[in-house]
């Protein structure tokens, strides 16, 4: 019997707070086919760095890459690694494979090849698609992976290998979804591995279009008529909804780019391609904010700017909004719960704040015990949301510590105000114990960004003479100041008059950046460990 094609847009229905999903539902069918029925076919979907590619073309593309899957005998639940720079091959992969009911995960272009290794191992995956200037760094990973059994290699030579160009123009054009259900796993996405190896995060087909109704629609508001840049990559579940979920379920046009995001290639883009909605991390906004190239807020179209990845220092939000008369969308997200839940409200942005829960979501503020604590108080943040994982795959341990019923642990710190507003304390493993005292490693940092010679700090726990933890900073000055004892100092008193003595750092050391993760996150755990060898 002939399966009917999964159901689409115009068949599931919205009444906020919930997003009502039939069983029988692929996601891909679902992201394409509405702007099909919608007459969006000619259409500009995305914009790469080598052109721009329609709504028919994509769907095309996919209806294109889901057959040359068959010709090479992958099948339903076979898992494909996507090593892919942001180009229109990552949608093409990411969208053919859900339709054809295969799992693809995506990984970070930035991950070491032992970390490629590690998953390629972990998840089994019988296929791999790489970036052609990826592809030389990976070829001793490929020929030792036990389960790889193919490898497609996208936008340049092939090599002995499969040439995706080659797959799409031999394939077929047109493809009928495979016969998922909203609850059938869709894609994978590994966490990052700085507390442990990587975790496989396993996503349902419903994920992706809950968190495009909810946070993208009912949040950013984002409309077909917007242009969409994401500086933070597609694998990342911020850039993944950023620039596929989101633009899609509208039909708005994305902008990607393969390059990493420096200022100057964000601001190239900005000016080029003038996007409406404009989403990037912390560190990103306070790069282009000592930017001497930053464009004045007449030369671009921003309507909608978000963040997330880490709190966004207050003192960045205001320097922004002043700048481009624009507020920034600071939320929290996190790979497991897929995109943000936890937001500021156009209208009702308050810098310091990461706002108030996403509709259809909630959240709350638990003790060690799991048990909610009343305003101004510091617990573990969690979630109850329609996009939460399934698990973590091959982590029974660890899906089990995370994923408690309906909720979810975040690992964060927060406290929530009396007027509903939740401020971010830090992650779990970052807070200080000082003098008795909970210390935040983001108020300080905060407070260190609020001087006119700061750019970025990072606050990490040190023992002092009497193996006592006091708070040290390391600070990266803007360009032009130079760095003294007298700077350091001056910063010290700066941090006193503002907050409770005993939140000071005792140290401060002025350097040249802060590690960081691919998606801009600081990596206090290596200052940690960089003091720790120091002795």
């Amino acid at each position: 019997m002939r399966h009917r094609p999964a159901l689409s847009s115009a068949d599931h229905s919205v009444s906020p707070p919930r997003v009502e999903i039939p069983r029988e539902y692929n996601a891909a069918y679902d992201l394409i086919e509405r702007n099909l029925r919608a007459g969006r076919a000619q259409k500009i979907a995305y914009i790469d760095d080598n052109g721009s590619y329609s709504y028919a073309e994509l769907a095309l593309r996919v209806d294109r890459f889901a057959n040359a899957l068959g010709a090479l005998e992958v099948t339903m639940e076979q898992r494909v690694l996507l090593y892919l720079v942001d180009s229109i091959d990552f949608p093409v992969a990411f969208l053919g494979c859900i339709k054809a009911g295969v799992i693809p995960i995506a990984v970070n272009t930035m991950l070491p090849p032992s970390d490629i290794e590690f998953m390629l191992e972990d998840s089994r995956a019988c296929s791999l698609v790489v970036s052609a200037p990826l592809l030389a760094a990976l070829e001793p990973v490929i020929r030792q992976a036990r389960f790889l059994q193919r490898t497609i290699v996208s936008g340049g030579p092939s090599g002995p290998y499969v040439s995706m160009d080659k797959l799409l123009a031999e394939s077929g054009s047109t493809y009928e979804p495979a016969p998922t259900t909203r609850d059938d796993m869709c894609f994978w996405l590994y966490s990052s591995g700085s507390t442990g190896s990587p975790k496989g995060t396993v996503h349902v087909h419903s994920s992706l279009i809950q968190t495009a109704e909810y946070y993208a629609r009912g949040i950013v508001g984002i409309e077909q008529g917007d242009v969409v840049f994401s500086a933070s990559k597609l694998p990342f579940a911020y850039g993944l909804g950023n620039s596929l979920s989101f633009p899609l379920a509208v039909g708005a046009t994305a902008i990607l780019m393969a390059e990493r995001p420096t200022p100057a290639a964000i601001v190239g883009r900005l000016v080029q391609y003038q996007p409406t909605v404009f989403c990037t991390v912390p560190t990103a906004y306070a790069a282009l904010l000592a930017n001497p190239a930053l464009p004045e807020a007449h030369r671009l179209r921003l309507r909608r700017c978000v963040s997330a990845g880490e709190a966004l220092p207050e003192e960045v939000g205001k320097r922004w909004s002043k700048h481009f008369d624009v507020d920034i969308l600071d939320g929290i997200g996190s790979t497991e719960m897929l995109h943000i839940f936890l937001s500021n409200r156009p209208g009702e942005v308050r810098y310091g704040t990461t706002g108030k829960a996403v509709p259809g979501y909630q959240v709350r503020v638990v003790d060690q015990d799991n048990k909610p604590l009343p305003p101004n108080q510091t617990g573990e943040l969690q979630i109850k949301g329609p996009s939460c994982a399934l698990m973590y795959w091959n982590s029974r341990s660890r899906s089990c510590n995370t994923f408690q019923g309906e909720w979810m642990r975040s690992g964060d710190k927060y406290r929530q105000l009396e007027d509903g507003y939740f401020v971010y304390e830090g992650r779990s493993d970052d807070m200080l114990k000082v003098g008795g005292f909970y210390v935040s490693p983001i108020e300080v940092e905060s407070t260190l960004i609020e001087h006119d010679s700061v750019l970025e700090a990072a606050v990490i726990g040190r023992e002092d003479p009497e193996h006592l933890i006091k708070p040290m900073a390391f600070v990266v000055l803007k360009p032009g100041k130079s760095s003294s004892n007298e700077i350091a100092e001056e910063l010290r008193q700066h941090v006193k008059r503002r907050l409770a003595p005993y939140k000071y750092p005792r140290w401060i050391e002025i350097v040249s950046d802060l590690p960081k993760t691919a998606t801009g996150k600081i990596q206090r755990f290596k200052l940690r460990e960089m003091v720790e060898l120091r002795g």
